[in-house]
């Protein structure tokens, strides 16, 4: 089961990493495995920074055997070897400010307060990416034990805008 990397036939497959649709002609990582629902075997469709950031070393695999033509193919591969070096950093699903103050941090154990800044996790288990909880964004650091994740996080809250952007940034410098 050889995973690819190629231009989308329709723009009907969506990006397993981000939720958003990818374009018919725009390029998209597959991720080919096992179906754990049956028989044979399945495609799990990226965009390619999704990939690189989620799915860094299958989407590293494909980048080597490909003869596509990649564009930023080198910073998709730097994304993807960073996200591999740091074992947590896939695991990033976007922020969002909390809905209640019922959730507690996986890093520092403490109640996450209503209405603030929170970075949203997922574990991959299936071929599926399952909620694994929140962690206060002023815990990043510690908690993915790099100071490099805040692009990811940003890229993954497609749900905001631009003023939401703006102040998550301000939050912590992001």
């Amino acid at each position: 089961m050889a995973h690819v990397i190629e231009p989308a036939s329709t723009g009907r497959s969506k990006c397993r990493g981000c939720g958003q649709n990818i374009g018919r002609g725009e390029l998209r990582f597959g991720e080919r495995m096992a179906n754990p629902f049956g028989d044979g075997e399945a495609t799990l469709w990226f965009h390619p920074r999704c990939a690189a950031y989620k799915r860094p070393e299958p989407f590293l695999q494909a980048l080597s055997e490909t003869s596509a033509d990649v564009p930023d193919r080198t910073r998709l591969e730097q994304m993807a070897r960073g996200s591999l070096a740091q074992r947590r950093l896939p695991r990033i699903d976007g922020a969002e400010r909390a809905s209640s103050g019922k959730a507690k941090c996986r890093n520092c154990h403490q109640p996450i307060e209503r209405a603030s800044w929170r970075i949203k996790l997922v574990f991959f288990e299936e071929g599926m990416f399952s909620p694994g909880g929140f962690i206060h964004s002023a815990c990043g650091k510690a908690y993915f034990e790099t100071d490099d994740f805040r692009e990811q996080v940003l890229h993954f809250s497609t749900d905001l805008n631009d003023e939401e952007r703006e102040a998550l940034r301000d939050e912590q410098s992001l």
